[in-house]
């Protein structure tokens, strides 16, 4: 299967409660940063409600932060990726089942375990940003 079909599967997880302009026309790269950046929302969102005691808002808030991560999950390409792909795999796994847990404990400490992971990655991708090279972008400067 096609990566782009897998991110953008992922990318609908996302579009679905924060509509973006660009979704559709957003390169690989910068459909993963939205992902990543809709999942550490959601877990922020959660993280308020919880304070606040809205229990229904915070279940849906970590809700869709899980369906967000496993669009990052899969997303990865698990071939081509290599050993690389198979450990965010498990990462991305390993945050899923946290956030379930955070949501029945009502734990806002494993809401920031799993909100730190994703920023570790975050930082990861953003750093790699300017090495990414679209098609989209080339074309539309006429490279």
């Amino acid at each position: 299967m096609d990566p782009r079909q897998n991110i953008q599967r992922g990318a609908a997880a996302y579009a679905n409660v924060s509509v973006h302009s660009g979704v559709n026309s957003a390169s690989p790269h910068r459909l993963v940063q939205m992902l990543i950046d809709g999942a550490l929302d959601r877990i922020a969102t959660a993280k308020g409600c919880l304070q606040r005691g809205q229990v229904a808002a915070k279940g849906q808030q970590i809700s869709t932060a899980i369906s967000i991560v496993g669009g990052l999950r899969a997303s990865l390409d698990l071939d081509a990726g290599q050993e690389i792909a198979r450990n965010l795999h498990e990462l991305y796994t390993y945050m899923e089942r946290r956030l379930f847990e955070a949501n029945l404990k009502n734990d806002p400490q494993i809401l920031d375990e799993v909100s730190g992971l994703i920023r570790q990655i975050k930082e990861a991708w953003d750093a790699i940003a300017n090495q990414v090279e679209t098609p989209q972008h080339n074309n539309a400067v006429g490279t």
